[in-house]
């Protein structure tokens, strides 16, 4: 199994953003919404346009069953009020295009594989690699512990990791430590030191 990454660049994410928003303010939002919240896609896929009506969202997690509350960051709320305005309170927030093909129900959450393609054709015009599903919610918790690494209580607890450790290589911060400590490495220095090695 690949090892996805957070998308470390704050000027690439604005970039994804502004990619997505031209072609579908779907994907805009469901990307927006990943990137804010710290959702996986399986909770993201099911959300409805009553629950994004105010300025918080509450959700139960599909995967663990906790109880979540998280703010929908003012900077996309005009444009998603204007995408919610037509829409039912049960209408979900991410409809598929097409019907189901074994159910043949319409307007039902987007698949997986969906989310899937729309985040690796975006990375794709940005030169990125090692992305997937998790992008989002590693993206959100990357950028979270760069702005302040006092937020890494928090991620434990919003991932519900029981050691620090465990979310540092989650977010990506044990490989940019790694390669750090790498690049720090001199070729003088190896020379010098090359008995120690043997």
């Amino acid at each position: 199994m690949n090892f996805v990454q957070p998308i470390r660049d704050p000027m690439v994410i604005e970039g994804i953003k502004e990619y997505m928003k031209i072609r579908s303010l779907r994907n805009y939002l469901f990307f927006c919404f990943g990137i804010y919240s710290g959702l996986r896609v399986s909770d993201l896929r099911m959300l409805q346009a009553g629950m994004v009506r105010g300025t918080h969202v509450n959700i139960k997690e599909r995967k663990n069953r906790n109880r979540k509350r998280f703010i929908i960051h003012p900077s996309i709320r005009g444009d998603l009020h204007r995408y919610i305005a037509n829409m039912a309170d049960d209408d979900f927030l991410f409809p598929s295009r097409q019907a189901k093909k074994k159910t043949k129900m319409k307007l039902q959450p987007f698949d997986r594989s969906t989310a899937y393609k729309m985040l690796n054709h975006a990375a794709r015009q940005f030169g990125l690699r090692e992305i997937g599903c998790h992008t989002m919610r590693k993206t959100w918790g990357y950028q979270l512990y760069i702005q302040d690494p006092r937020n890494l209580a928090l991620l434990m607890e919003m991932y519900g990791h029981s050691d620090p450790s465990i979310t540092l290589r989650y977010i990506g911060m044990t490989q940019d430590m790694m390669d750090a400590a790498i690049i720090r490495l001199s070729t003088p220095q190896l020379g010098r030191n090359r008995t120690h090695f043997l």
